[in-house]
């Protein structure tokens, strides 16, 4: 059996998984992440996209986040976020026409553009779609 740390994933909204893993990986301001029990204590925060858990027996879980941060302590790890969403359950026409439409934003600005709000619900889109390419790789679909 292999060693494994609890996880819990939790979103503003509720717990989205609970459970032990063997390993924890996610896309932290400075690059991957890999958490596996006995890693350094740590808190970072994350960049919108995929978080894959490998449970206990090896079976793996794909969610997307849209950001947050990453907690590690000697026998958990937490991630909180403010939307948290099993990548399943991901649209991937509604994530291409919303990044459709913020680069069409970007492109035709306005007098009262919003740079920021219009680059953040690009970077969103972008990252709901390689979650869903991320889980098309590991499963083929």
């Amino acid at each position: 059996m292999a060693i494994t740390v609890h996880c819990d994933i939790v979103s503003a909204e509720a717990e989205i998984f609970s459970g032990l893993v063997e390993m924890v990986v996610a896309h932290g301001s400075l690059g991957d992440l890999g958490i596996a029990l006995g890693h350094a204590p740590l808190i970072t925060d994350l960049k919108p996209g995929p978080i894959r858990v490998i449970k206990q027996g090896g079976e793996s879980e794909v969610f997307y986040i849209s950001g947050g941060f990453l907690e590690v302590q000697p026998n958990m790890v937490k991630v909180l976020a403010d939307t948290v969403l099993r990548a399943a359950d991901l649209d991937e026409v509604a994530a291409q026409t919303a990044l459709k439409a913020a680069e069409k934003a970007l492109h035709e600005r306005g007098a009262d553009f919003d740079y920021s709000a219009a680059s953040a619900r690009l970077a969103e889109a972008a990252a709901q779609l390689r979650t869903l390419q991320q889980v098309r790789k590991k499963f083929g679909g």
